[in-house]
């Protein structure tokens, strides 16, 4: 998940279950919504978020500053308590703390190198657990061993992160607290090569798959960014995709969430510890002919990216866009003729099927980017929730 710039973000890490008559954590059948959520610079109120659907909160971001977690800003701590006094009137609710994400992790892998800066690290954690009176931790290191945003990698990265895996669930089962540990894994498989998941899986409760951004505004061809059916090479055949692939001398190999899933799970990762990712905004890109409705074509740029909210309100079916479904991917996208413009997204449709199939295959539970880019009613959200409480 991409961090934006440095300012204070809040994740949330919703565990709904019907009815919420337990915790979540003594319930080995729950179903796990994870929304991801950046807090408003202004106006800030988190009595106000929809915590009656929630069970778990995890704010964001820390970083690793000195090989310490740390807030760069201190107006994140002040709202930090704020969410936390939230569990007075919610006591179902678990607040954790996240730290990295896409902008936030240059500080991981110098960190991670040696036994005393983990040590230092894993301390600050605790107290900073402690100060707060949190539940649990979510490591979003984007990526050990990997180029991210710029940030520094090794190859030792791979043992390291392993190491820190298992130091911080040692640090965090001696508090004596039932404190949950998960991370952040990227969409695409090149990911797991430099993730030792055999081990780090006996330290993490879940692996939360970012199973979005499987392109972006630099493709140069047209495609889904989070969609759940698994498209494969052929049903991009003698489609101009496939031909700006085979120019540039690429594999093609077409990402989703179906496919990542199941390869995670071949790889032995237990289906209970996996969560599916879901996107409430878009991407899109101008310049697109009209061939497919502007499916797998080329494209002379990215448009920015676009929160759900403001999709419903101003793009699906209004204004010249026209959505589209494609049965294959499982995912909607929009397509305006005039202004030969291409959105992928995710609607009420795509992350019901994406909830089914966590319920469906004994997934942990879904997760998305992010809770403030949901419609006001009737979002996705309340799509994923009405899946939940049916079950």
């Amino acid at each position: 998940m991409k961090a934006m710039k440095k300012t204070f973000y809040l994740i949330i890490t919703i565990i709904l279950f019907s009815g919420f008559e337990n915790k979540a954590s003594d319930n080995p059948d729950q179903i796990n919504v994870m929304a991801y959520y950046m807090a408003p610079r202004d106006n800030y109120q988190p009595q106000n978020l929809p915590l009656d659907k929630l069970t778990h909160i995890i704010f964001s971001f820390t970083e690793v500053i000195d090989s310490e977690m740390k807030f760069r800003n201190y107006a994140s701590g002040e709202k930090l308590t704020l969410l936390v006094e939230q569990k007075k009137n919610h006591p179902h609710l678990k607040v954790m703390i996240a730290c990295g994400g896409w902008g936030g992790s240059g500080g991981f892998s110098d960190m991670a190198a040696t036994a005393d800066n983990r040590k230092v690290f894993v301390k600050s954690v605790i107290e900073f657990i402690e100060e707060y009176k949190l539940d649990g931790l979510d490591m979003d290191w984007e990526y050990p061993g990997m180029y991210g945003a710029g940030n520094p990698y090794r190859p030792e990265d791979r043992e390291n992160f392993t190491h820190l895996m298992r130091e911080l669930r040692e640090a965090m089962d001696a508090t004596g607290k039932k404190l949950v540990l998960t991370f952040a894994s990227a969409g695409w498989k090149k990911y797991y090569d430099y993730v030792d998941l055999d081990e780090v899986m006996k330290y993490a409760d879940y692996m939360n798959v970012m199973t979005y951004d499987a392109v972006g505004g630099g493709t140069p061809y047209t495609a889904h960014h989070t969609n759940l059916g698994w498209v494969k090479p052929e049903h991009l055949k003698n489609t101009p995709a496939e031909s700006i692939i085979e120019e540039r001398d690429y594999k093609l190999d077409p990402r989703s969430a179906e496919k990542i899933i199941s390869f995670c799970i071949e790889k032995g990762v237990d289906p209970k510890q996996i969560v599916i990712g879901g996107a409430f905004y878009g991407k899109g890109w101008k310049g697109v002919p009209p061939d497919n409705n502007g499916l797998y074509q080329s494209n002379t740029g990215p448009l920015r990216n676009v929160t759900y909210s403001k999709i419903v309100e101003e793009y699906e079916d209004k204004n010249g866009y026209i959505r589209y479904w494609d049965p294959i991917a499982k995912a909607p996208y929009l397509y305006n003729k005039e202004k030969e413009e291409f959105i992928t997204y995710e609607d009420k449709t795509s992350i019901k099927l994406k909830t089914e199939y966590a319920i469906e295959h004994g997934l942990g539970g879904i997760m998305f980017w992010q809770l403030r880019s949901d419609a006001e009613k009737d979002g996705l959200l309340d799509a994923i929730y009405e899946v939940v409480s049916e079950k």
